[in-house]
């Protein structure tokens, strides 16, 4: 609680006004649309879109830890179907493990896409 109330705060010490956007620059995490849209791209077959909304959050500064916590939550609370989503929480929570290892980069976070997609085609063939 006094973290939030924290970051209500410098929110609006540095912008004078708080609102969704002012209060994600101030936290500094990927916003959860973009994540979201990731997500969804994954799911619809679209593994080059998600790749390229990874790179970007990528290139805009964010960690592997703070883009894997938020895509974690997005996919905790994501409408999909139960079996699919344990699977991806499944393969996030590794990839969270070797991230926090020190393996965190690029390359770990377009293997974990890589996974999602795979785990999606597999669950689909039957």
């Amino acid at each position: 609680m006094r973290q939030a109330l924290n970051n209500l705060q410098a929110t609006f010490s540095g912008f004078r006004f708080v609102n969704q956007e002012n209060v994600f620059k101030v936290c500094d995490q990927p916003h959860p649309l973009h994540v979201k849209n990731m997500v969804r791209n994954v799911i619809e077959g679209r593994f080059d879109d998600a790749c390229s909304g990874l790179k970007q959050l990528f290139d805009l500064g964010y960690s592997p830890t703070d883009i894997i916590t938020t895509l974690f939550r997005i996919i905790k609370n994501y409408d999909m179907a139960e079996y699919l989503k344990l699977e991806f929480l499944k393969e996030t929570g590794f990839a969270h493990m070797r991230i926090c290892d020190g393996v965190g980069s690029l390359l770990q976070l377009s293997g974990l896409l890589a996974k999602l997609a795979l785990v999606r085609e597999t669950a689909k063939a039957p």
